[in-house]
């Protein structure tokens, strides 16, 4: 990705997700020793990229361990190995020293399998759940990788009535914007966060934002003046019906 020198200022998107050059990185990395609003600019970038990421992590259910820590424990320790050269003296002990370790091994492979059979059915719906939702977050993480790492990436600042401090990144080239969202209080019982396009005037929905984080707003940006962020009842509205918490116009 190249940027010409005076765009310092709009790199710290670019700089949180790994997109820049090496020789962009190191003078941004020199750009951030003197530039306090970068610096904390970067950082919020950073703590958004990091919570997408995790939301596509998938740790290993807790009834896993525990299947084979049961397993474990009704198993006797196997004997040690026979020197191979004993078989030609002794084949007949050797055979009957052999089943044994073979027929815990598969008393273990069948206990093992039944175990996991048990749990492949218990909790089947939930990995499906799982992966629609690690597939949801993967799919939103590249939607914003795609706004923030954009060359014509361009960034706007605000704060809301409500003291929620905001961030929106637009691109024509994705013709998409990102709006990000800290210290978003939490909406009342039955009340939801919508945000909205300002196209002239009319105001048109863009999505929801929960609390704090990054969202990609919906629909296209490139004719709209403003975002804006209303509370509205739960399930949202065709228009907003409170005072806007915030209007903010999108970068040029």
């Amino acid at each position: 990705m190249k940027h010409h020198a005076s765009d310092a200022h709009t790199l710290a998107a670019a700089h949180a997700l790994g997109a820049l050059e090496p020789g962009e990185r190191q003078d941004f990395d020199a750009h951030l020793r003197t530039c306090e609003a970068c610096r904390q600019e970067a950082t919020e970038f950073e703590a958004t990229a990091a919570r997408l990421a995790a939301a596509v992590a998938q740790p290993p259910p807790p009834a896993a361990k525990a299947q084979v820590m049961a397993a474990i424990t009704g198993v006797r320790q196997l004997p040690p190995r026979i020197p191979a050269t004993t078989a030609a003296t002794a084949p007949g002990g050797m055979l009957r020293r052999r089943a044994v370790p073979l027929a815990l091994a598969a008393g273990v492979a069948a206990a093992a399998l039944g175990g996991i059979a048990v749990w492949q059915a218990q909790h089947r719906a939930d990995l499906r759940q799982q992966t629609q939702r690690a597939q949801q977050a993967q799919r939103q993480l590249d939607a914003v990788s795609a706004v923030l790492a954009a060359p014509d990436a361009r960034t706007v600042h605000g704060r809301a009535a409500n003291g929620a401090l905001t961030t929106v990144v637009s691109s024509d080239l994705q013709n998409k914007a990102v709006f990000t969202a800290t210290n978003l209080p939490a909406p009342a019982a039955g009340k939801t966060y919508q945000l909205w396009l300002d196209h002239d005037g009319t105001m048109r929905p863009a999505g929801f934002i929960d609390g704090d984080g990054t969202v990609v707003l919906a629909g296209s940006p490139a004719d709209a003046g403003a975002v804006g962020l209303t509370l509205e009842p739960a399930g949202g509205s065709p228009r907003p019906t409170t005072a806007p918490l915030l209007l903010m116009t999108l970068p040029a």
